[in-house]
């Protein structure tokens, strides 16, 4: 069955306009110091010195934006696209099998496996926050495909992070520029061809680290980029550009484990790292992000979950008291203005061209 075009194309990003936003936004954070205790440093005894798994060197993966472990093998699917593809590599990165949906996607951004063999893709992608719906894809082990559509109770949000529950439940954490992520979930089960309201169950906050890399400065700190759960059930991971944070999970209490403390590693500089997800073991983690070559990169797990002393805090509160450690009110509101000023100035822009 063909699931139709999620919506038109206008809307989706632009070279051009990607590096604009991202230049921008490494000039809003550069004059912000490094986060103060709250960010904490990175939990050495959870994870051990990260190694290079493998190196993507094939042309059909230039934007790997959402990976997946299955076994001996593993999922990647790029940024963007005009058809759901996922591509299956094996343990030397290279591509052995290709599965596609008959679906002409918006903007997917992340992906994960479900314990029944199904794909699912998440169509989130919205920079310019103009969507009126985002959408997860799933591709079915025998070849169909299923769409749905979701929508927010707040008004559009660029996510790239997917999670996964063990009960099949799907948990969309928006990238915010100030750390502030949210985290949606839809209110009934996904169904094919439905457009289902999804409600905010938690907010996140992210503090600046001091970990380098990624595109965008210090900025990168704080935007998800990517996220997993294990195939166990019994861990949770999300990433920044520069940073991951792993939480214990109980069940399938998503919300119950992100509202407590995680651990955080720092991982290696990175071009455009947007993808993470675990190992086979369930337990050491798997980064790659966009660019070729581009190395798939382990970090091993080498000591129990604990939480570091204090690194992204679950919460509303955290994210406004740890920016308020750092900026004083005048400052965050002339850094706000300057964000939203500038989005629209991209936002006009990209329309003019589009008009030219």
């Amino acid at each position: 069955m063909r699931a139709e075009r999620i919506t038109d194309r206008t809307g989706r990003r632009s070279a051009a306009g990607r590096a604009a936003l991202c230049a921008s936004l490494g000039l809003v954070l550069a004059t912000l110091p490094v986060a103060s205790a709250r960010a904490g440093s990175a939990d050495a005894a959870a994870y051990g010195e990260p190694t290079t798994r493998c190196e993507i060197t094939d042309p059909r993966l230039p934007e790997l934006s959402g990976l997946a472990s299955a076994g001996d093998t593993m999922l990647a699917m790029n940024d963007g696209g005009d058809r759901a593809e996922v591509y299956v590599l094996d343990g030397n990165c290279a591509v052995g099998d290709v599965r596609a949906g008959d679906v002409d996607p918006y903007d997917p951004e992340d992906l994960a496996l479900a314990a029944d063999g199904t794909v699912w893709l998440a169509d989130t992608g919205d920079n310019n926050q103009v969507r009126d719906d985002v959408a997860l894809i799933g591709l079915q082990p025998d070849g169909t495909s299923t769409l749905t559509r979701l929508t927010y109770p707040d008004g559009a949000h660029d996510v790239e992070a997917l999670l996964l529950a063990p009960d099949g439940t799907p948990y969309l954490v928006s990238k915010e520029v100030l750390g502030a992520s949210a985290v949606y979930r839809p209110d009934t089960a996904l169904t094919d061809g439905a457009t289902i309201p999804m409600t905010k169950v938690l907010d996140l906050g992210f503090t600046l680290t001091g970990t380098p890399g990624g595109p965008v400065g210090r900025a990168g700190q704080l935007l998800v980029t990517g996220g997993a759960v294990s195939a166990d059930g019994q861990r949770i991971a999300l990433r920044t550009y520069t940073d991951a944070y792993v939480w214990p999970l109980s069940g399938s209490d998503v919300v119950g484990a992100l509202g407590s403390s995680p651990v955080r590693v720092a991982l290696p500089d990175s071009r455009q790292g947007e993808a993470i997800t675990f190992a086979a073991n369930s337990r050491d983690l798997l980064v790659s992000g966009e660019g070729l070559p581009v190395a798939v990169t382990l970090v091993p797990a080498s000591g129990t979950l604990e939480p570091a002393a204090s690194t992204a805090a679950a919460g509303t509160a955290a994210a406004v008291e740890g920016l308020a450690h750092q900026i004083s009110p005048l400052t965050a509101g002339l850094i706000a203005a300057l964000v939203a000023t500038t989005l629209v100035w991209i936002a006009g822009r990209l329309r003019r061209r589009r008009q030219g």
